[in-house]
C-alpha cells in the first residue's frame, strides 16, 4: 500500500478543518487509485486541509489533478457570531469571511500547486456549466444545509465515472451528533441503485458508483 509522506501527513493535519485523521488517509487511499483513470474533484475546500490529502494522492500517481471548487466565503455556521466562526478566518477590512489565502498558502507549502485547479466559485452554479470532464473521486464537503447538500449530488454526481467514488463528509445517522442533510445525501444516493456502499470511516461516507 502507498503511504503518505510523513511531513505531508504533518502539514495536513496541523491544516484548519473539520476532517479527521483517519477520514484523511482515507481519501487519500481513493485519490491514489481513482485518479489514475479520471480528475478528482471536492466541494468545500476551506483551508486546504482535504485538498492536501486529496493532491497528495493524486501526485503519487502522476495522472489527473484535483479541482478544487470553493467560494471561499464561509458556510453559513462560520460566519461572524456563528458557532464555528474563527476570526482568524476574517478579512475585517471587508468584513467578510475569506479563507483563500490560507487554502492557497498551505497548498503552496505542500508544493502541490501543479496537482490542484482552485475553483473560486459556488459549487452547483460551476456544475451548471461544467463540461464534459468525467470525474473519478466526487468528495462533498459543501454547505450542510440540506439545499446545499443535494444541489452538490445533484449538480456532480452525474459526472463521476463507472467505479468512481463519491465521498461525503459529516455523516451522522444520530441528529444529536450533528445535521443530517449529508446522511440524506448519502440514503438518497443508494436508494437511486446507481451507488454502492463502501465503507463509513468515521463520518466519511464511501459509495462507488455501479
Amino acid at each position: 500500500m502507498t503511504q503518505l509522506r510523513a511531513d505531508i501527513k504533518q502539514l495536513a493535519l496541523s491544516v484548519k478543518g473539520f476532517l479527521a485523521e483517519a477520514e484523511g488517509l482515507r481519501l487519500f487511499e481513493i485519490a491514489v487509485a481513482s485518479s489514475r483513470q479520471a480528475p478528482c474533484l471536492e466541494i468545500g475546500s476551506y483551508c486546504g486541509k482535504s485538498t492536501i490529502f486529496i493532491a497528495e494522492g493524486c501526485r503519487l500517481s502522476a495522472e489527473h489533478p484535483l479541482f478544487a471548487v470553493d467560494h471561499h466565503r464561509g458556510s453559513a455556521e462560520q460566519q461572524l457570531g456563528q458557532p464555528y466562526f474563527d476570526s482568524e478566518l476574517f478579512d475585517h477590512r471587508e468584513g467578510v469571511v475569506n479563507t483563500f489565502n490560507h487554502f492557497t498558502r498551505n497548498v503552496r507549502r505542500a508544493a502541490l500547486t501543479d496537482w490542484v485547479i482552485p475553483i473560486v466559485a459556488d459549487s452547483r452554479r460551476v456544475s451548471r456549466y461544467w463540461p464534459a470532464v468525467k470525474l473519478s473521486l466526487l468528495f462533498i464537503d459543501g454547505g450542510h444545509s440540506e439545499a446545499d447538500a443535494f444541489g452538490d449530488f445533484d449538480g456532480w454526481q452525474p459526472h463521476v465515472i463507472s467505479g468512481g467514488y463519491l465521498c461525503i463528509h459529516d455523516i451522522f445517522t444520530d441528529p444529536a451528533k450533528g445535521g443530517q442533510a449529508p446522511y440524506h445525501v448519502l440514503e438518497h444516493a443508494l436508494a437511486t441503485n446507481d451507488w454502492e456502499f463502501v465503507d463509513l470511516v468515521e463520518s466519511l461516507g464511501v459509495l462507488r458508483c455501479k
